[in-house]
């Protein structure tokens, strides 16, 4: 098997045991799905990643386009390196259905280069963050240049 192979395009997870096996690894939550990950051990096997949807999240119909837009935005992100020799589950949330696509295809491709060890970037606070900003200006209030005192 090529080594192109084993990073382009994943295999899928069937089984019931292999989720659970999924469940006790990492997980890396989003906004739109929650990744969990597991490294299997054997760095010379293709990884797998599966997909849950459980029925809390709606009816059939719903589900099923939940599931075919997280499958669609795995085949989008095949430049994003999937670690050989890990399982990958997908579970989705209810705002998968109405998330932009590319915003889903970002999300998806930076929490899997998350569990390849690449840090999100830190987002620095500039302001100081104390009440209401000073901006608002309150309904009747008297205006700072107005007021006398």
């Amino acid at each position: 098997m090529a080594e192109d192979d084993i990073t382009k395009k994943p295999g899928r997870l069937k089984n019931r045991p292999d989720f659970l096996a999924v469940q006790k690894g990492k997980r890396l939550r989003g906004p739109y799905f929650l990744l969990e990950t597991l490294d299997r051990g054997k760095p010379d096997q293709p990884p797998r990643i599966g997909y849950t949807v459980t029925k809390k999240q709606g009816n059939s119909v719903e589900r099923n386009r939940m599931r075919r837009r997280l499958k669609e935005a795995v085949r989008h992100i095949a430049g994003v390196p999937f670690k050989p020799g890990h399982d990958y589950v997908v579970v989705a949330r209810r705002d998968t259905l109405a998330a932009p696509f590319d915003r889903l295809i970002a999300a998806l491709a930076e929490r899997v280069g998350e569990s390849a060890g690449q840090k999100r970037p830190q987002h620095v606070r500039t302001e100081k963050i104390s009440g209401a900003p000073d901006n608002i200006i309150t309904p009747g209030a008297p205006s700072p240049a107005t007021r006398n005192e």
